[in-house]
């Protein structure tokens, strides 16, 4: 990746949420491919990378929330956007749950909000809204493939049921040029979100803590390096021309579930820290107990692969969060 690409050279790109952890590594590919990236930004972290890296200033920034229907249309119609990732959301389980109203708000009415300005937008070619494994909720038959129903039961999986079946709505009905994606558990350097396991399991070995599991620690899930997402968001707005994949969901996962205790001892053993054994608290409610996805059709219709094994890319998270707090201290 990083190089300029005929493709993305001059397009005019809108990313809602660019200073949150996905957002800030795909914004960054996009400025080195050429593009012209309108960030949408509703709350400023100077940790995130985009403002570590100082690629917050070579984009344009527009301050506010993706609820706002007078501004999102504004946005689209005065930038003149070519193309939307939208990933602007209230991202955690346990924040969901205590308030759920708030994540609603942002994750459901902030993406109708968006897709009806984008329909009222002529000059835009193709639109990528981020869903997410969660909005399959509980399922029987696993692993979950993209004809799985989206049957999400708490206020963070609900949210991105709907967010993932609206955006197909408008796909169906108004034949806007709209795909989404379903991510497994998207991990490396710039996830703040300490209670992720991959985050705060890397913080508390490199402070010499024992890290802490707030489930049993035996959940399975897929686990997907941050540059991988990146690349196949990328991929999936380059071939949306097709009328086989526009309108479409698409699976990204490695398609190699793990468990909480395994992603801890592949930390552990990549931080030479085997000695600090996990606290398990066993306490979490409300969480889905079996979670990971089918691929396939990404590999069929788009020939995306992940190119980075879950040990090069926990290798590389260690590095990012080694400099980043040695630098915080």
């Amino acid at each position: 990746m990083n190089q300029q690409t005929p493709f993305w050279l001059d397009r005019n790109v809108l990313v809602t949420g660019c200073t949150g952890f996905l957002g800030s590594w795909l914004t960054i590919e996009l400025v080195d491919r050429g593009a012209n990236v309108i960030g949408l930004i509703f709350d400023e972290d100077p940790r995130s990378q985009l403002m570590r890296s100082g690629y917050d200033r070579r984009i344009r920034r527009v301050y506010g929330s993706v609820t706002d229907y007078l501004l999102m249309e504004q946005v689209l119609n005065e930038h003149e956007i070519e193309c939307v990732f939208h990933l602007a959301a209230q991202a955690l389980v346990g924040a969901a749950h205590r308030a759920p109203l708030p994540t609603f708000e942002t994750n459901i009415k902030g993406t109708w909000t968006l897709l009806e300005a984008a329909r009222r937008s002529p000059g835009l070619g193709r639109m990528i809204t981020a869903s997410s494994d969660k909005a399959y909720g509980d399922q029987e038959i696993l692993p979950y493939t993209e004809r799985s129903p989206l049957q999400g039961r708490h206020p963070y999986d609900v949210s991105k049921s709907c967010a993932d079946l609206i955006s197909l709505t408008y796909a169906e009905t108004y034949d806007l040029p709209v795909c989404v994606t379903r991510c497994g558990n998207i991990y490396g350097g710039g996830d703040f979100h300490w209670d992720r396991i991959v985050p705060g399991t890397i913080r508390s070995l490199l402070r010499g803590q024992r890290p802490v599991v707030r489930s049993d620690g035996t959940l399975p899930r897929d686990y997907l390096y941050v540059k991988d997402i990146v690349a196949a968001y990328i991929l999936l707005a380059e071939r949306m021309d097709d009328p086989a994949i526009r309108g479409e969901a698409f699976n990204f996962g490695l398609d190699d579930p793990q468990s909480v205790l395994k992603m801890i001892e592949a930390i552990q053993h990549l931080a030479d820290r085997p000695d600090l054994e996990p606290i398990i608290l066993d306490e979490v409610e409300h969480e889905i107990k079996h979670q990971y996805l089918d691929s396939t059709k990404a590999g069929r219709l788009l020939g995306w692969e992940p190119a980075w094994s879950l040990e090069e890319g926990l290798r590389e998270t260690l590095a990012w969060y080694r400099d980043f707090l040695a630098n915080a201290l």
